[in-house]
This record gives structure tokens, C-alpha cells and sequence, in this order.
């Protein structure tokens, strides 16, 4: 089996390499952006499995992805990457890629991983496909109560005090209660600069 592994950080590509040279029936080569991947695929015998890390230099994210796997004799292509989320790895896959690899992986699944892909099947570990992400808090949300975010992306709608109001089926002075203490939180004085501190927090 022929393997190129094209990743930027030495330690681990070398790991990688010695891994896998020590299975025997494994030949590796091994570069640290993509051009330089482009240019051994273009330049060498074909490989079973080219193994792309996602932050290398070069990949653009996905494209490079893409850009590798439109290449003649270029089938089985597949990410690496100690950083990407469930979802950059589901949509690898349905790119085209032969697998998603975590550099979590004990070196033994690794291995296997490579092999696996190599011989033409999918590969995804199912603890990392399934595990459920936590949304990342909003600083500024923590601050406020769910009735005062309620009021917030009201005025981020340029709702009056009056609908805002009958939306949330409460009266009008306690809405005027709410965006007095809104200001108060967010540093704002008044409802433009309001809604523009909770767009730029990424509130809503």
C-alpha cells in the first residue's frame, strides 16, 4: 500500500510515517502543504490513500480537499485534523473524501484507520460522529436574563416598545423596565446602539 500523508507539523507526520512504514506492507511518503501533495501525486506512481491535514498550509479548508480529489487517480482522499468539528468532517465525507481521522486517535485505531481507507472503505470514527458539540456561550448573553434577550432581539428587529410588548404578552412599562436595564448591561444609550452591540456579539 502506498500512503502520502501531507501535514505541516514534523513531529506528527514523522510519527505517522515510522507507524506505518513499521507495518510492513505500507510505503509512505510524506510533505508539508499542499502544493507540495499536488506536486508528488503528479510526480509519483499512484497512491492507495493520500491523507490531508485540514490547517496545513495551502487547504483553504475544504478546497483543498476538493482541489485533490478532482486530480487523475486521486480516489481515495482523506482529512486528518486535531481541530475540525463534526460537521467540517460530515461534509468532507459527503465531498467525496475516503474518511475523517482526529489526531486523537490512539495510534493503534490509526493505523487501522489508514489501512481501512487504503483498501477503499469510508472511514469516521463513531464517537466523534455522534458526540453531542456544546454551543459555545455568548459572553454577552450570560449577562442577561432569557426575558431580557427576548427584549433584545426585539429591538434588534426594530420593534416598538408597544410590540415588543405584545409579542411577549407582557405590558409596555415593564418592556421600558427591561431596555432601561438592557442599556445598563450591554453599554448601550439607546436602541441603534443596542442592536448593534448584540450583532456584533453575534446574538442574533
Amino acid at each position: 500500500m502506498r500512503v502520502l500523508i501531507a501535514d505541516d507539523h514534523d513531529l506528527l507526520r514523522d510519527t505517522l510515517v515510522m507507524f506505518l512504514e513499521g507495518q510492513g506492507a505500507m510505503k509512505t511518503a510524506a510533505v508539508g502543504t499542499l502544493d507540495e501533495a499536488i506536486a508528488r501525486i503528479n510526480a509519483d506512481e499512484a497512491y492507495d490513500l493520500v491523507l490531508l491535514d485540514y490547517n496545513m498550509p495551502g487547504m483553504n479548508g475544504l478546497d483543498g480537499l476538493k482541489k485533490v480529489l478532482a486530480m487523475d487517480g486521486c480516489e481515495r482522499v482523506a482529512l486528518i485534523s486535531g481541530e475540525a468539528s463534526k460537521q467540517i468532517a460530515e461534509d468532507a465525507l459527503e465531498a467525496g473524501a475516503a474518511g475523517f481521522v482526529p489526531k486523537s486517535l490512539p495510534a493503534k485505531s490509526l493505523i487501522n484507520a489508514v489501512k481501512f481507507m487504503a483498501m477503499g472503505e469510508q472511514y469516521a470514527p463513531i464517537d466523534f460522529m455522534t458526540a453531542i458539540e456544546e454551543t459555545p456561550k455568548n459572553a454577552l448573553a450570560e449577562t442577561l436574563t432569557p426575558r431580557e434577550l427576548q427584549v433584545l432581539e426585539g429591538l434588534t428587529q426594530g420593534k416598538s416598545n408597544k410590540e415588543i410588548a405584545r409579542d411577549l404578552e407582557i405590558t409596555e412599562p415593564t418592556v421600558k423596565l427591561h431596555v432601561k436595564t438592557l442599556y445598563r448591561k450591554v453599554g448601550a444609550s439607546n436602541r441603534t446602539q443596542a442592536a448593534l452591540i448584540a450583532r456584533e456579539a453575534g446574538l442574533f
